[in-house]
């Protein structure tokens, strides 16, 4: 099977890799012609394990190739998939501008029968949108199908997510494409994977009651933290002891400074605006983001607490990055209390294996050091934001001989307290009776 994948981002370009490596042969295509020539020499634009090696594999098994000629790919592909950014607006609400373009183009270059399937994340009706937007703007009367296909990648397992799902949501209007699109995530059926069929309003529901439903868990666990550090109880036996509960689960039930990244945030507020839409108060969701960001601001309260006066004061920040695994700094909870620790007058260093980069864009103000303790050196305070594995490891000693003043606030609960204690550090985490 042909099929053409539109957008080359997190979601596209790690879409199309592994149903090149389904066996289909799929061309990526993107506007950013950089991007492309980029691409074609076997370099990665985002950072995802396991991605080169597998583009790299498909790219010399002549199965996966990229291309800037969207009117070329759908004429010979029989399944066009939409990958691109759908960003936010200043009301939460999403921004479709790529999503319509594209299935514009894609409706001017068709000739012949085309399965269109929306893999962005986009509100409850744009199916319905968008196929009256590809009638309006076809040159010959050929059918076509718009089936929502929604996305359930994790940045930093994105490959493993694809090759792996816990399940496949299709929603569609159409038995043949339905049954065009099953036929692409058969290798899938080995696995024994669910495969949810169902009508596109639904499948278009499912992606942001996910996500909701996962950050809402994050914002749970992070106020029953807040009330264990007041009653002197510890979090973790708490989050353990509850995710035992097979209703309930242990993922996300992990204290921390509040998520980040491309999707929880916008998405929640999507879902919020999409619900103002039908006059509905969506009061849970904006509970969710109202802890969130109180979350991160509770990070810097506390470091006023441990320092008192953080003017004058240097501080290192281990992990920039919204989580391990990622480049991605998009609502990562790091920037916000970088900037206000720098509001407060506190000069900040900072190291991230992998982000560095992308935050010097966000935050050239501060200083980056070429590993944790270089960034950790004349330091009053480290705050761990992030729970990259060379962090679980640290020197103690050698950073307690560099730091000024031997303070280390542990926002994801990597270390057991007594022990770092014991070493002579001032130590604080997420309601661990800390």
């Amino acid at each position: 099977m042909n099929i053409c994948v539109v957008g080359s981002g997190y979601v596209g370009l790690v879409a199309g890799a592994c149903m090149s490596d389904f066996g289909m042969n799929v061309t990526c295509v993107d506007s950013d012609k950089s991007k492309i020539r980029m691409l074609k020499k076997g370099q990665m634009p985002i950072f995802e394990i396991g991605l080169s090696e597998i583009v790299q594999r498909n790219v010399k098994l002549g199965r996966l190739q990229f291309s800037s000629n969207l009117a070329d790919a759908v004429d010979r592909s029989l399944v066009i998939f939409i990958g691109v950014g759908t960003p936010e607006n200043d009301d939460g609400s999403s921004n479709l501008t790529q999503v319509r373009q594209v299935a514009t183009e894609v409706a001017r270059s068709m000739n012949d029968y085309k399965v269109i399937v929306i893999k962005s994340t986009v509100p409850v009706g744009t199916s319905r949108e968008l196929d009256q937007l590809v009638k309006e703007n076809l040159n010959s009367d050929v059918e076509f199908d718009i089936v929502s296909n929604p996305e359930f990648l994790r940045e930093g397992t994105a490959v493993n997510d694809f090759l792996r799902p816990d399940r496949v949501v299709i929603g569609a209007g159409s038995e043949r494409a339905l049954a065009i699109v099953r036929d692409i995530y058969r290798p899938l059926y080995l696995l024994e994977t669910p495969i949810v069929s169902t009508t596109n309003e639904t499948a278009e529901m499912v992606k942001y009651a996910s996500n909701t439903m996962l950050a809402l868990k994050i914002s749970f666990i992070n106020e029953i933290a807040n009330i264990c550090d007041r009653v002197k109880a510890d979090v973790y036996t708490v989050a353990t002891a509850v995710g035992m509960d097979k209703r309930i689960g242990p993922k996300f039930l992990h204290p921390g400074p509040g998520f980040g990244g491309s999707c929880f945030p916008k998405d929640i507020r999507s879902l919020v605006n999409t619900a103002e839409s039908v006059d509905y108060n969506f009061e849970i969701g904006k509970a969710v983001l109202r802890v969130n960001e109180r979350q991160k601001e509770l990070i810097v309260e506390k470091s006023c607490q441990l320092l008192g006066e953080l003017k004058g004061k240097s501080i290192c920040l281990l992990g920039l990055s919204f989580k391990p695994g990622t480049d991605d700094v998009r609502e990562a909870p790091a920037l916000h209390i970088a900037r206000r620790l720098l509001e407060k007058g506190a000069t900040v260093k900072a190291y991230d294996p992998a982000a560095m980069e992308q935050a010097r864009r966000e935050l050239p103000d501060i200083t980056y050091g070429k590993d944790y303790m270089t960034a950790a050196s004349d330091t009053d305070l480290v705050i761990i934001a992030t729970e990259w594995h060379e962090f679980r490891d640290l020197d103690f000693d050698q950073l307690k001989s560099r730091m000024r003043s031997p303070n280390i606030y542990d926002t994801r609960n990597i270390y057991d307290p007594k022990d770092i204690r014991r070493r002579g550090f001032n130590y604080i985490c997420t309601g661990r009776d800390c």
